[in-house]
This record gives C-alpha cells, structure tokens and sequence, in this order.
C-alpha cells in the first residue's frame, strides 16, 4: 500500500494528538502550558489537510473543533502571561 503526502500528513497529524495527551496524563505536559496547545493545533491542522484530500464530514467536524479550541488555549495562555 502505497501512502500520498496528505496521509503522511494525517498520520503525523494523529501521532502529534496522541503523543501531547500521553504526555499530558504522564505528567510530562500541562494542560494550561503553551506546548500541549501548539501540538494540538498543528496535529489537528494536519489532519485538516489530509480531510481536505480525502473529505471525511465527521472527521473535519471534530478537528475542526479540536483547532479552535487549541486556539482559544494558546490566546488564554498568552493572556494569562499579559
């Protein structure tokens, strides 16, 4: 099975969401840190990318939401810093 750019994406996507909640539960990131927010947002970012080659409704919804909530962490990190 041979895998196109945007399922490497994807997959990069999925093990960069799956890495960042491990570490969250081993304590090795914090939830309200700045690092456990980027990750998310650039996994989700990524999986978005490969949905849009291979569209799939349920899952660009949640990562789609996962996104804007990784976002809305990154703004609430930077605003707790101000």
């Amino acid at each position: 099975m041979e895998l196109a750019w945007h399922d490497w994406a994807g997959g990069i996507g999925v093990a960069l969401i799956v890495i960042a909640y491990f570490l969250l539960q081993i304590g090795r990131l914090e939830a309200r840190g700045i690092w456990y927010s980027v990750v998310n947002a650039v996994g989700a970012t990524l999986i978005l990318i490969s949905l849009s080659q291979e569209f799939n409704l349920s899952a660009a919804l949640i990562e789609g939401f996962w996104l804007v909530i990784s976002l809305f962490g990154i703004g609430l990190y930077f605003r707790r810093r101000a």
